[in-house]
């Protein structure tokens, strides 16, 4: 167990990717800015589980409360209180770069000569290191605000960058020279004591939209969050792009040319189903994923179930193109992300039953097609497999919405390394017999990317094929250093 009390992957069998965080923010006088955001993270909590932060500006000062856990439980209406003003920043987080400590929570909070800065930070720089060798030489060795204080993070090297300079004017200045200098993966939403800002990477990896309320602005990482907040989704933030937010309105800069290569895994696992990307509705596309699942790898069975909640479109959309029927064969207990009481050892070995249990009277005696988004290491299917076994299931046949995943990722997801991943090593075949399933079924990348109705051009999907926007030298992210290619 971790310190703060939340199960590791010994106790939580969980496995999925994990995507870095998300980011909110909100432009609005006169609401209650804070609780706009408590309730915006409150959407975006699948995006980050570790810790969670608000920031909250008068226009005269900027106070921010973060801790590590839940943003049910960080926040109470007597934290919410004191964050008054008419802009705030948000942010839930889930550790890549920077372990899961106290200090690494955002939103950062860091001094410029034009204020103060609050930083929150979807993604994952690969040129961190390079970028700290800048923060030394123009900063010097009295390095203050977050990396001052500890922090570990690539969002503190970005907030010191944003301000260690005094010649460009205004945080807006700076922004617009310091962004180009950023390699990787970036979703931003930072302000000052005034101004509300939003800013993408030119590859768009990860998901940043904005939205209209009757008295302001939000940013959010995805369209589910404006959706509970009452704001009216207005497009994405582009690639490439900086949005300023003030009471003078909106104004939007190009900091970089666009290279559009959203994440795939964003339509396949990471965003909420209700959520649309590029205009393309996340439930919509898993759907259709499953339907491709059927199409590509039918078999003969007496129900389709799925792994909850992650593979129930997909299981959906394979029970109506295969015409067999849909079931829920397995209950999930929405309680389990986080615990302080130690299991034993013998609720340890249970494992995945801390998570999901089946309805026996549902599976035993059944043929089942189960349905799962991915694959990562193999443990949690495999207990899965044979929990379904002990609970009478005659034949069990699993298939998976998204290819083998053969690669790891180095902008914002927290995959596995190449070694641990159980596709880079085996076949199909020999990956079924290791999770001990009656038989194997992955979409393939052609059904699986039609089905995001993007042009696989815009898309991202070097976790399947190892073919990177940004040339990557594996080795150098084997001994913890940039990942970068000296050719890049």
């Amino acid at each position: 167990m971790n310190g703060d009390g939340r199960l590791t992957h010994v106790l939580d069998p969980e496995e999925k990717a994990q995507d870095e965080c998300g980011v909110f923010g909100v432009w609005a006088p006169g609401e209650d800015v804070a609780s706009m955001t408590y309730f915006g993270l409150y959407a975006l909590q699948h995006r980050g589980q570790e810790s969670a932060g608000i920031a909250a500006s008068t226009g005269q000062q900027i106070l921010v409360y973060k801790d590590m856990g839940l943003v049910s439980q960080v926040f109470n209406e007597d934290h919410l209180r004191p964050l008054t003003g008419h802009l705030a920043v948000g942010h839930v987080r889930y550790a890549t770069t920077g372990r899961s400590a106290w200090r690494n929570a955002q939103p950062t909070l860091g001094p410029t000569p034009y204020g103060t800065i609050a930083l929150a930070h979807n993604g994952n720089l690969i040129n961190t290191h390079a970028l700290m060798e800048t923060v030394r030489e123009t900063c010097g060795a009295d390095i203050t605000g977050e990396l001052g204080r500890g922090s570990s993070t690539d969002t503190a090297v970005m907030t010191a960058l944003l301000g260690c300079t005094d010649h460009y004017g205004s945080l807006e200045e700076a922004a617009m020279s310091v962004l180009p200098t950023l390699r990787g993966a970036f979703s931003l939403a930072f302000m000052d004591e005034s101004t509300l800002y939003a800013a993408r990477d030119p590859f768009g990896f990860r998901p940043l939209v904005l939205g209209r309320l009757p008295s302001g602005w939000v940013i959010a990482s995805e369209t589910a969050a404006l959706d509970i907040v009452g704001a009216t989704y207005v497009r994405e933030i582009d690639p490439g792009e900086l949005l300023a937010i003030d009471e003078s309105g909106v104004r939007s800069r190009r900091f970089a040319d666009p290279t559009p290569r959203g994440c795939i895994f964003e339509y396949v696992y990471l965003a909420r189903p209700d959520t649309a990307i590029a205009g393309r509705s996340i439930n919509a596309a898993r759907n259709e994923m499953g339907r491709a699942l059927a199409r590509e790898h039918p078999v003969d069975a007496d129900i389709v179930i799925a792994t909850p909640d992650s593979g129930t479109p997909a299981a959906i959309g394979y029970a109506q193109e295969s015409g067999i029927p849909f079931a829920q064969g397995l209950v999930k207990n929405a309680y389990v992300g986080r615990t302080f009481i130690q299991p034993t050892q013998t609720m340890r070995q249970l494992g995945i039953r801390l998570k999901l249990n089946p309805l026996r009277d549902v599976i035993e005696g059944k043929r089942l097609v189960v349905v799962d988004d991915s694959i990562v290491r193999g443990n949690t299917q495999r207990a899965l497999v044979r929990m379904l076994r002990a609970a009478g299931a005659a034949e069990i046949h699993v298939r998976i919405s998204s290819p083998p995943v053969t690669w790891p990722c180095y902008f914002g997801i927290d995959f596995a390394t190449r070694a641990e991943l159980i596709a880079s090593g085996l076949t199909n075949d020999q990956i079924g017999a290791s999770i001990e399933a009656d038989s194997l079924g992955f979409i393939s990348e052609e059904g699986m990317i039609a089905a995001t109705a993007v042009p696989e051009q815009r898309l991202c999907t070097a976790c399947f094929t190892g073919t990177y926007p940004l040339p990557v030298d594996h080795a150098k992210a084997a001994a913890g250093l940039d990942p970068l290619s000296e050719d890049s």
